[in-house]
């Protein structure tokens, strides 16, 4: 990774970039660590210059748009525009990659009309690509198994499964798209098998993912999987097969082998790509880590108040060392695509701005006018969500709790799983 300035290619460059990001972020810490809608609510532009504040309130809407891009105007004070240069030089870069070049001995397969129906064109493509890079990392360490960790409906599962070949299994906190993977993973079997019978290949069934619906909120509960021991499946063409579920050990060396797995995730929400992580690092049958996170607004982070002792923010120990923090508002304001607003003309760009003016008015309407309303109202969306994985991930830091906690949910925990079935053994 590459900037004018700074790079990545070692421990101290990364430190040394992250020192820069931190000492320009600190004295504007009064504008990342608030929502945007308070800007406009709580009249936060008077804390900025009043230089920069005079010339940009009269600035045509598409040159504010190309800021984040580094887009600056002549007759712009001298701090503002070396303002811009510095965000620009720290920013990370986010030209497209040249795939052929990056992923030259990957085999990339386009994915058939048949493993691809139901994507859109974005899907197809992260699935294609991700799919052929996960199988090159499977390849090359010798993992016979991939454990597809928030595997959502199950696309990359059943690439995975059915065109590379791999035993797979799919882990979702949803049990609605554990159903719906195993019925789409039905539909494609059966596609498959039909083809082999028309080649003269026999009845053999190809793979199917095995699923488990479980809410994966620590690290030991992707550590518990290496104590499944997990083996390709030799079934015949029987239909049935795919609705058996997990069978027994038939032998007790099987049952005390252990197995060598591989974590991939695309969209790996918060959280889940940092358990990935500290699995991979902690657990030796975990051989390599193929993660796309997503969500960084929905990642904990340590406080004083938060007494919970894995945390996603900061991960790293120079981060640590730092003592640095986002705060809530902050991340969310940090997965906002600001390139993508230098794109945009003059009516798309006034618009954009008018959508948190209006909602930052509601808001003063709200907090005027029905105070009671924002007193009583319970979370909602992707906040809610947030709180509702740190309460569970609470729960769970009490051993005790864990099978009760569970159970008394939808889904189950995959160590409560193990300790109830000692000799669990699931056949892909």
């Amino acid at each position: 990774m590459k900037s004018s300035k700074y790079s990545c290619n070692t421990r101290a460059e990364t430190l040394e970039w992250i020192t820069a990001i931190i000492d320009f972020l600190q004295p504007f810490s009064f504008l990342i660590n608030a929502h945007v809608v308070n800007f406009f609510k709580d009249k936060q532009w008077e804390a900025v210059d009043e230089q920069w504040m005079s010339c940009l309130k009269d600035e045509k809407p598409e040159n504010v748009l190309l800021i984040p891009s580094g887009g600056v105007q002549d007759h712009w004070p001298a701090s503002l525009k070396e303002f811009i240069h510095t965000l620009r030089s720290l920013s990370f870069p986010r030209e497209q990659a040249n795939f052929q070049a990056i992923l030259a001995d990957v085999d990339m397969v386009p994915l058939s009309t048949v493993l691809s129906q139901g994507m859109n064109l974005k899907k197809k493509h992260e699935v294609e690509v991700l799919s052929s890079v996960v199988s090159s990392v499977v390849n090359s360490v010798g993992a016979p198994t991939v454990v597809d960790v928030g595997s959502g409906q199950g696309y990359l599962a059943q690439v995975l499964s059915f065109q590379y070949k791999h035993s797979v299994v799919a882990i979702d906190s949803s049990s609605h798209h554990g159903k719906v993977t195993d019925a789409r993973a039905a539909r494609i079997r059966k596609h498959f098998a039909a083809q082999m019978r028309k080649s003269g290949l026999g009845n053999k069934c190809p793979d199917v993912p095995v699923t488990i619906t479980c809410r994966v909120l620590s690290t030991e509960m992707l550590k518990a999987l290496t104590d499944v021991p997990v083996e390709k499946n030799d079934l015949d063409s029987n239909a049935s097969a795919l609705n058996e579920g997990p069978r027994r050990s038939q032998s007790s060396n099987d049952a005390n082998r252990s197995c060598s797995l591989v974590l991939a995730g695309l969209h790996a929400c918060g959280d889940l790509s940092v358990t990935m992580l500290r699995t991979f690092v902690e657990c030796e049958e975990i051989k390599a880590v193929v993660s796309i996170g997503c969500c960084y607004n929905l990642l904990s982070e340590k406080s004083s108040e938060d007494s919970c002792s894995k945390y996603g923010f900061p991960l790293s120990a120079g981060l640590k060392f730092l003592n640095f923090s986002l705060g809530k508002d902050a991340r969310d304001l940090a997965c906002q695509s600001a390139e993508r607003w230098s794109s945009l003309g003059e009516d798309a760009g006034l618009q954009n701005f008018e959508l948190h003016s209006f909602r930052a008015a509601f808001q003063m309407v709200l907090s005027k006018h029905y105070p009671e309303v924002l007193a009583t109202s319970p979370s909602i969306g992707r906040q809610g969500k947030a709180f509702r994985r740190q309460q569970q991930r609470k729960a769970l830091e009490t051993p005790a709790t864990i099978g009760k906690t569970m159970k008394g949910q939808e889904t189950v925990g995959l160590d409560f799983i193990i300790s109830e079935t000692k000799t669990l053994c699931l056949y892909l």
